[in-house]
């Protein structure tokens, strides 16, 4: 007969689960902080490598600035803790499974592998869409409104700031069929509110890209159409893992 650990978790006392909260907290920031040892010792080519969809659009001999004595070294300490944050991710996730898994059948414990790798995969593909293609048409549409008497001064921290900001963005929304699945699994959302809510959550999405985005049609599309065929695939894995879980079921009363 299948059974949980749900029974158990149950029976631990609140302060036992903060402590393991506690625990698994201070983990990811001891690996965080040592990801940003390592990556600030390459701040520079970080940097450049995050800053180069700006710099192939930018007008020749231009370069970006920087308009106070602390904002360069302000600037490399958060592109070395952003960095870190990706780096870092897979074990994140592990951490966060690993808090969350007692209260799973043990059967699905084993999802663990799956869960950090598939995570990490959308994760990073979300911030390389961004980077590639989202990038270079946003930068370009802003880049725009310069003229011969109106220069574009960019700042190292408002880019920074900006950049950022959409690759995390475009990362965690591109985590959304991991988290759906993940939700079916513990009943917290089924297929048919899904299908119900269907043309509700694509005007959210094309909301949620116009204020995320360049106030231009290509790049709000270019953002909102892959979140569409991510809801299509959400609602695809919503139904392998009602399958599964009624599958498990039967199994159980099979058993008993």
């Amino acid at each position: 007969m299948k059974t949980n650990n749900l029974d158990d978790e149950q029976k631990m006392p609140l302060t036992d689960h903060l402590e393991e909260l506690r625990s698994r907290f201070i983990k990811v920031l001891i690996a965080l902080a040592a990801g940003f040892v390592v990556c600030f010792l390459f701040k520079e080519r970080i940097f450049g490598f995050v800053a180069y969809p700006l710099q192939c659009v930018m007008p020749e001999g231009s370069s970006m600035i920087f308009t106070g004595l602390p904002e360069a070294f302000f600037t490399y300490l958060k592109v070395s803790l952003f960095a870190s944050l990706f780096l870092t991710s897979p074990y994140t996730l592990y951490q966060t499974w690993k808090f969350v898994s007692p209260g799973l059948y043990p059967t699905e414990q084993k999802y663990v592998v799956p869960f950090v790798v598939l995570s990490t995969l959308f994760f990073v593909g979300g911030a390389l869409f961004a980077y590639f293609l989202v990038f270079p048409l946003g930068f370009a549409f802003f880049l725009a409104f310069a003229t011969e008497s109106i220069a574009a001064m960019l700042s190292m921290k408002e880019y920074l700031s900006f950049s950022m900001k959409l690759l995390l963005a475009f990362g965690i929304m591109f985590e959304l069929p991991i988290f759906m699945f993940f939700s079916a699994k513990i009943g917290i959302i089924d297929s048919d509110v899904l299908k119900k809510n269907r043309k509700y959550a694509i005007l959210l999405i094309f909301i949620t890209a116009a204020m995320l985005t360049p106030p231009d049609v290509v790049t709000q599309t270019m953002m909102a159409v892959p979140l569409v065929l991510l809801y299509e695939l959400s609602l695809w894995v919503v139904k392998l893992a009602e399958r599964k879980k009624k599958r498990g079921t039967a199994d159980t009363e099979d058993g008993g």
